[in-house]
């Protein structure tokens, strides 16, 4: 694709399959010399003031956006800055962005990644370029000496410049490798990306392009042929042992409801495969998936096949928006206490690693004849006024919002979510767009006739993991295969693979 086909695109290049193991974008481009960029905050120029000078440009993989109210995922986030940031030098960030939450960041500032750091199929996260506070004193003279007298003789080092120069053509080649994505500028590697939560390569459906860059071509190499909706060995994983049993008898003690999306088979099959193991081994506890429909019909199509045969979903009649999730919560509530008569209700999402020994032990501290209300819990928390996340006040005109537990891990008793069903079937249950927060304000209305017991853990934890957790957020599939085999070993540790 030409530079200009590539603008009449809207800066984007499809990449209908996704990528493979061995796919390659290449990127032949200028960077604009820097221009001037002033702080919002001063309105009024003084003497002496000056602008921040700024050139810098965005490279994303992006994937489908595949719930309403949502941006598309941001895969990997590549962004040099050539004047800097607030280090002052020149830098590369690399990122994810799942679900509306960045991960952390991959700063380059060029120097090269610690040895005992690790590698990306064999290569550094950072390779070292010339930096104007670097001394090169790589060995003191005591060493030189030491070196000499032995006969040692001296690696021999090529110093690289900073890969971009304002208004000069580079050429720079990503591609995927077994566990990352690397980045070449021509012909030198310059970082490796470690592949990160949620996301695999079939993902990556979109190159996106944006900043102070002249685009002079685009070329896509080695990638898949088909659609991974309809690659074979997704149905390799359709085997018997995963099915969810038939639902007991009679009562149980917890139901664990999770949000999924249409698309999130890897998701879904790592739970199978991980923590969900340990449910189908109880007869005291059931877990469901809860999904809405997709908007492309061949993800459907695929969704009511594994949920016929896993048995393990529950297919909410509505398309999937961010802001009728708390439908699935509502529903989460009517199965927990109708369909498996359930003393506890916990939500979660299919990105949460739940350690179910320790959940139903946090449980059991409150006498079974309480009401109780558990999770990670955000006392006096304000609503944002500006931004993506805003809330206007005419959907909630105060201060605070009531104490509310964090969305990925919270557990309620069955007489909150019996109070949840029967007001909403009433059409008298309040529906706010943030799940969680509808949570908080549906407990603080039973909280008004009967004492509910509000019990705080961080080790419900929302940003990612801590070790001896009760459940985990935003983990990868591998991750969760990583978490469960520690736990078969009786280590509740994080296997962070970033």
């Amino acid at each position: 694709m030409t530079g200009a086909e590539f603008r009449e695109r809207g800066r984007l290049m499809v990449l209908p399959c996704g990528l493979t193991l061995g796919s390659h974008l290449t990127l032949v481009a200028k960077p604009y010399p820097a221009h001037p960029e002033y702080d919002p905050k001063i309105t009024i120029l003084k003497e002496g003031d000056q602008a921040i000078m700024v050139s810098q440009f965005m490279m994303e993989l992006q994937g489908l956006k595949t719930v309403d109210g949502e941006d598309p995922p941001r895969i990997l986030h590549f962004n040099p800055r050539l004047k800097g940031d607030w280090s002052g030098k020149p830098v590369i960030e690399q990122n994810t962005c799942y679900r509306m939450q960045w991960g952390s960041a991959l700063r380059c500032e060029g120097w090269k990644s610690r040895a005992d750091e690790e590698t990306i199929d064999g290569l550094v996260k950072c390779e070292k370029w010339i930096r104007d506070d670097d001394d090169r004193s790589e060995e003191s003279k005591t060493t030189w000496w030491l070196n000499r007298l032995i006969g040692r003789t001296k690696k021999v080092s090529i110093d690289w410049p900073y890969p971009f120069v304002e208004d000069k053509l580079f050429v720079l080649t990503l591609s995927a490798g077994l566990e990352g994505y690397h980045v070449n500028v021509d012909g030198r590697h310059v970082t490796s990306f470690p592949y990160r939560t949620g996301f695999i390569l079939e993902d990556a459906t979109g190159l996106s392009l944006n900043g102070d860059l002249e685009i002079q071509s685009i070329f896509a190499g080695s990638l898949p042929t088909s659609h991974p909706s309809f690659a074979p060995q997704r149905h390799l994983e359709m085997s018997t042992e995963w099915k969810a049993p038939p639902l007991p008898d009679g009562p149980v003690e917890l139901f664990i409801g999770i949000l999924s999306a249409g698309n999130h088979f890897a998701e879904r099959m790592a739970v199978r495969k991980s923590w969900m193991s340990a449910v189908r081994k109880s007869s005291n506890i059931v877990a469901r998936f809860f999904v809405a429909l997709h908007g492309r019909k061949e993800v459907n199509a695929e969704l009511k096949k594994e949920a016929a045969f896993f048995g393990d979903i529950v297919i909410v009649p509505f398309l999937d928006s961010y802001d009728l999730v708390v439908l699935k919560t509502v529903a989460i509530c009517e199965y927990g206490v109708r369909a498996v008569s359930a003393q506890y209700v916990m939500k979660c999402d299919d990105d949460t690693f739940v350690r179910l020994g320790a959940v139903l032990a946090e449980v059991r501290k409150i006498p079974n004849d309480k009401s109780l209300y558990v999770g990670n819990m955000n006392y006096y928390h304000k609503p944002l006024r500006e931004g993506k996340w805003a809330v206007t006040y005419e959907e909630w005109p105060e201060e605070d919002y009531p104490p509310y537990a964090n969305g990925p891990g919270y557990v309620v008793s069955s007489d909150i979510a019996h109070f949840i069903v029967s007001e909403f079937e009433k059409h008298k249950l309040r529906l706010f767009k943030m799940e969680d927060v509808s949570m908080g304000m549906w407990v603080e209305q039973f909280n008004s006739s009967r004492a509910v017991e509000y019990v705080h853990s961080v080790k419900f934890c929302q940003f990612g993991c801590i070790d001896d957790y009760y459940t985990a957020h935003y983990q990868s599939p591998r991750q969760m295969m990583c978490m469960w085999d520690k736990l078969q070993a009786g280590r509740p540790q994080c296997c962070n693979m970033r």
